[in-house]
């Protein structure tokens, strides 16, 4: 048998490349990806080999986001992800968004987002007083940062919530206007045999939503929708 032969260096990483894995997210199913794609391009330009890219339609106010969680699973050591805002990795309440952001370093990898300010590489070369000194600054800005971004989501949903009640009183509220075409879409391949989980990947949609539309075709079914546990 002959040799075989070696991958093209095009379609392996570099030697002793910066390594980047580029998450994108927005809140939900009629909002765009588009503009965060840049993203991608934008590190590949900046000398870093993209490793993968995670594209998900999910509130940052959850945990269990499965591309997040992919992501994570995906990290190796040195590692680095990077995304357009903080807010994009989590909106969660500080306690948890510091977890998650603990999972990542724990993976032994790094974030590179815009009002997170990395100093490990001077931490690490420095000693003593100074040491401690620069890492309770990087955990301050971290804080800041994680904090900042939990306010905002807080903040627009009070004001969407005031929004809401003032339309009511006034008698404009209609509610959010159903997809319908989603609709179809989620119980066709929820009939087909795919799992909820299958089904929120090939439509583009959150587990959520599936379970939600699928709720709303059993009741108006009168239970009878055909689909799989």
């Amino acid at each position: 048998m002959g040799t075989p032969k070696r991958a093209k260096a095009a379609d392996a990483a570099p030697i002793a490349a910066k390594i980047a894995r580029v998450y994108l997210r927005v809140s939900t199913d009629d909002q765009d990806l588009a503009r965060q794609e840049q993203i991608a391009e934008t590190a590949r330009a900046q000398g870093f080999y993209v490793a993968g890219i995670y594209r998900e339609k999910a509130s940052g106010a959850r945990a269990d986001r499965p591309e997040l969680q992919r992501m994570i699973g995906d990290l190796q050591a040195g590692e680095v992800v990077i995304a357009e805002k903080i807010d994009r990795i989590s909106r969660l309440p500080l306690s948890e968004a510091e977890q998650l952001v603990a999972t990542i370093k724990d993976r032994g990898a790094k974030l590179a987002v815009p009002g997170v300010i990395d100093l490990s590489e001077l931490a690490a070369s420095s000693t003593g007083v100074a040491k401690i000194v620069i890492e309770a600054m990087q955990d301050m800005l971290l804080r800041v940062a994680l904090q900042t971004a939990r306010d905002d989501y807080e903040d627009r949903r009070e004001r969407q919530r005031q929004g809401i009640e003032i339309a009511k009183r006034e008698g404009r509220y209609s509610g959010r206007r159903a997809d319908k075409a989603k609709h179809r879409q989620i119980v066709a391949l929820r009939q087909g045999g795919k799992s909820i989980a299958a089904t929120a990947e090939l439509a583009n949609c959150s587990v959520a939503q599936v379970k939600r539309v699928m709720a709303l075709e059993k009741a108006r079914t009168g239970g009878n929708d055909h689909v799989p546990a």
